[in-house]
């Protein structure tokens, strides 16, 4: 009778799953979605964009230039004003040909908007947009 229930021991032991795998796969596809995605990079100033019936959807990767509503250039929540945008884009243009959207608020004078289109073409920007809300139809 002894050997009978030693056998049954053996029988009975618990099995173990081994999840070293699964970890694996985890953190591979962590990598992945970490080195695959894109970030925005916002202005850091709040802007009150015109309306626009030909608004468009354009790239995510792109130079952001926001010019606030007392006429202040701001790029990634810093003041950069007027002499900053030309050293800004060439500077990011020699990483890659990314295009140029400027988000003026509403109540900005259009010479202000003009001198920073100017600056940001003079510095090698191709394609300068000015960024508004979609009209409402």
């Amino acid at each position: 009778m002894s050997r009978f229930r030693s056998s049954m021991r053996e029988d009975t032991q618990e099995a173990d799953v081994n999840i070293s795998p699964l970890i694996d796969c985890v953190f591979i596809l962590l990598i992945f979605f970490i080195v695959t995605t894109t970030f925005v990079e916002e202005t850091g100033v709040e802007v009150d964009k015109p309306q626009a019936a030909s608004s468009v959807n354009l790239e995510r990767n792109s130079i952001l230039i926001a010019i606030t509503g007392n006429g202040e250039v701001v790029y990634g929540g810093n003041r950069i004003g007027l002499g900053g945008v030309r050293p800004l884009v060439k500077r990011m243009l020699q990483k890659e040909d990314v295009p140029v959207i400027i988000q003026a608020d509403r109540e900005v004078q259009s010479g202000i908007l003009v001198r920073v289109i100017d600056e940001a073409k003079l510095a090698g920007a191709e394609k300068v947009s000015v960024a508004t809300r979609k009209q409402k139809s």
